[in-house]
């Protein structure tokens, strides 16, 4: 080989290894070129995240305490539930408080028996204004539903047969639900 063709030689492996450089360098700007937009959008992404977490966070915590204050109010208002009939039947008991003090005191049996008929009447009135409604179970048919049987006799007459002949204690309705059975005696 000839000096020129040696010198032609290197120059190009000049150029190709300045070639490759330029290349590299070339390649490397675009990979940071690229990696800038990707970490950009990494970095959104996380941002979001952690604004979504964020937002998660409070949600969980405001629910939390809802359910709080939620359970509070509804022991308040269990506490306070039966104020207002309380406060009604209080009328009531000022009442009996002063037959009680006339039945100490007063001989007229006459009077004693108005008195305490008086006081009935008015709890009676009293509970019924707050939706409180006796059971009628008399001569009906019994039904397990809303009556208790305590005990069977035979009935006087076929037509009592199933039906209610005594009442040992009385059902009620509480605003058309029934809050007690009745205690029966039923015919057979």
């Amino acid at each position: 080989m000839t000096e020129k063709e040696k010198d032609i030689r290197t120059d190009s492996q000049d150029a190709q290894n300045g070639q490759q450089a330029q290349q590299e360098q070339v390649d490397t700007a675009n990979a940071g070129a690229d990696k800038l937009p990707e970490e950009d959008a990494l970095d959104k992404k996380q941002r979001e995240l952690d604004e979504m977490r964020d937002k998660y966070l409070r949600l969980v915590a405001e629910f939390d305490n809802f359910k709080k204050r939620n359970a509070k109010e509804r022991i308040e208002l269990m506490q306070t539930a039966n104020k207002e009939v309380i406060i009604s039947l209080l009328d009531v008991l000022d009442d009996s408080d002063r037959a009680s003090k006339q039945l100490e005191t007063s001989t007229d049996i006459n009077i004693i028996k108005d008195g305490v008929t008086l006081v009935f009447n008015k709890l009676k009135s009293t509970l019924q204004a707050k939706g409180l409604k006796p059971m009628e179970s008399l001569q009906t048919p019994f039904d397990a539903d809303l009556h208790e049987a305590i005990t069977e006799i035979p009935a006087p007459t076929e037509a009592l047969k199933g039906k209610v002949l005594d009442e040992l204690q009385k059902g009620y309705y509480l605003n058309d639900k029934l809050i007690r059975h009745a205690k029966v005696v039923v015919g057979k």
